[in-house]
Protein backbone atom coordinates (compact mmCIF):
# COMPACT_ATOMS: atom_id res chain seq x y z
CA UNK A 1 0.00 0.00 0.00
CA UNK A 2 1.37 3.56 -0.92
CA UNK A 3 0.31 6.92 0.66
CA UNK A 4 0.91 9.99 -0.98
CA UNK A 5 2.64 12.48 1.64
CA UNK A 6 1.64 15.99 0.90
CA UNK A 7 3.37 18.57 2.40
CA UNK A 8 2.18 21.51 5.01
CA UNK A 9 1.90 24.46 4.55
CA UNK A 10 4.78 26.95 4.67
CA UNK A 11 5.18 26.90 8.78
CA UNK A 12 5.39 30.09 8.97
CA UNK A 13 1.86 30.57 7.55
CA UNK A 14 -1.16 30.13 10.11
CA UNK A 15 0.47 32.12 12.92
CA UNK A 16 -1.34 35.03 15.00
CA UNK A 17 0.15 38.36 13.73
CA UNK A 18 -0.66 41.64 16.45
CA UNK A 19 -0.49 45.05 14.30
CA UNK A 20 -0.32 47.92 16.22
CA UNK A 21 -0.58 51.19 13.93
CA UNK A 22 -2.50 54.53 14.11
CA UNK A 23 -3.09 55.03 10.29
CA UNK A 24 -6.38 53.38 9.35
CA UNK A 25 -5.53 53.13 5.92
CA UNK A 26 -1.78 51.52 6.70
CA UNK A 27 -3.64 49.18 9.12
CA UNK A 28 -6.22 48.20 6.70
CA UNK A 29 -3.35 47.37 3.90
CA UNK A 30 -0.79 44.93 5.81
CA UNK A 31 -4.44 42.79 7.51
CA UNK A 32 -5.69 42.57 4.35
CA UNK A 33 -1.71 41.62 2.94
CA UNK A 34 -1.25 39.37 6.18
CA UNK A 35 -4.34 37.84 5.78
CA UNK A 36 -4.21 36.78 2.07
CA UNK A 37 -0.98 34.93 3.25
CA UNK A 38 -2.56 32.96 5.46
CA UNK A 39 -2.10 34.65 8.39
CA UNK A 40 -4.82 35.37 11.58
CA UNK A 41 -4.35 39.31 12.48
CA UNK A 42 -5.55 41.27 15.03
CA UNK A 43 -5.09 45.33 14.65
CA UNK A 44 -5.12 47.79 17.04
CA UNK A 45 -5.14 51.46 16.83
CA UNK A 46 -3.84 52.79 19.71
CA UNK A 47 -2.00 51.25 22.55
CA UNK A 48 -4.57 50.92 25.10
CA UNK A 49 -5.15 47.71 26.74
CA UNK A 50 -2.13 46.42 24.85
CA UNK A 51 -0.73 43.95 26.69
CA UNK A 52 -4.33 42.43 27.69
CA UNK A 53 -5.07 42.36 23.71
CA UNK A 54 -1.61 40.47 23.70
CA UNK A 55 -2.34 37.99 26.61
CA UNK A 56 -5.22 37.08 24.95
CA UNK A 57 -4.44 36.77 21.34
CA UNK A 58 -1.35 35.40 21.95
CA UNK A 59 0.76 37.01 18.50
CA UNK A 60 3.69 35.11 16.90
CA UNK A 61 4.71 38.27 16.02
CA UNK A 62 4.16 42.10 16.28
CA UNK A 63 4.02 44.51 14.23
CA UNK A 64 4.42 47.88 16.16
CA UNK A 65 4.41 51.53 15.11
CA UNK A 66 6.31 53.68 16.79
CA UNK A 67 4.66 57.18 16.84
CA UNK A 68 1.03 56.33 18.12
CA UNK A 69 -1.38 58.89 19.53
CA UNK A 70 -1.15 57.68 23.42
CA UNK A 71 2.11 56.02 22.95
CA UNK A 72 5.93 55.44 22.42
CA UNK A 73 6.35 52.33 20.50
CA UNK A 74 10.03 52.15 21.91
CA UNK A 75 8.42 52.31 25.41
CA UNK A 76 5.88 49.39 24.36
CA UNK A 77 8.15 47.20 23.17
CA UNK A 78 10.06 47.97 26.82
CA UNK A 79 6.42 46.63 28.15
CA UNK A 80 6.62 43.59 26.18
CA UNK A 81 9.91 42.71 26.86
CA UNK A 82 9.88 43.38 30.67
CA UNK A 83 6.57 41.06 30.89
CA UNK A 84 8.01 37.30 31.23
CA UNK A 85 4.81 36.15 29.27
CA UNK A 86 5.30 38.78 26.78
CA UNK A 87 9.14 38.91 26.12
CA UNK A 88 9.77 35.99 24.04
CA UNK A 89 7.19 37.85 21.02
CA UNK A 90 9.25 38.98 18.04
CA UNK A 91 8.68 42.39 16.81
CA UNK A 92 9.10 44.52 13.43
CA UNK A 93 9.14 48.17 14.53
CA UNK A 94 7.74 50.58 11.55
CA UNK A 95 8.06 53.98 11.08
CA UNK A 96 8.05 57.00 9.06
CA UNK A 97 10.21 59.05 10.86
CA UNK A 98 12.76 56.82 12.60
CA UNK A 99 15.48 54.71 10.83
CA UNK A 100 16.84 51.17 12.10
CA UNK A 101 19.39 53.21 13.51
CA UNK A 102 17.78 55.70 15.97
CA UNK A 103 15.11 53.30 16.93
CA UNK A 104 18.04 50.89 17.89
CA UNK A 105 20.08 54.09 19.52
CA UNK A 106 17.03 55.60 21.46
CA UNK A 107 15.94 52.32 23.46
CA UNK A 108 17.21 49.80 26.06
CA UNK A 109 15.08 47.17 24.29
CA UNK A 110 15.86 46.28 20.47
CA UNK A 111 13.24 44.96 18.13
CA UNK A 112 13.91 41.98 15.74
CA UNK A 113 13.32 44.05 12.63
CA UNK A 114 12.76 47.33 11.70
CA UNK A 115 11.07 48.65 8.14
CA UNK A 116 10.40 52.30 7.36
CA UNK A 117 7.19 53.87 6.02
CA UNK A 118 6.48 53.59 3.02
CA UNK A 119 7.55 50.24 2.93
CA UNK A 120 7.44 47.59 -0.11
CA UNK A 121 4.70 44.95 0.64
CA UNK A 122 7.81 42.48 -0.25
CA UNK A 123 9.83 43.83 2.18
CA UNK A 124 7.39 43.73 5.11
CA UNK A 125 6.89 39.88 4.31
CA UNK A 126 10.54 39.08 3.88
CA UNK A 127 10.86 40.56 7.26
CA UNK A 128 8.11 38.73 8.59
CA UNK A 129 9.13 35.40 7.07
CA UNK A 130 12.52 36.17 8.68
CA UNK A 131 12.14 37.11 12.04
CA UNK A 132 9.33 34.15 12.41
CA UNK A 133 12.39 31.84 11.54
CA UNK A 134 14.99 33.68 14.02
CA UNK A 135 16.35 36.43 11.94
CA UNK A 136 16.84 39.60 13.14
CA UNK A 137 17.17 42.32 10.85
Amino acid sequence: MYYKIIPLANKSKFKNILVIEDNHAILDVITLILQSEAYKVSGLNKSVDMMKHIHSFKPDLMILDIMLPDGDGRELLGQIRADEKTAHIPVLMISAKYTSETIQHNTAHKPNGFLAKPFDIDDLLDKIEGILAGKNF
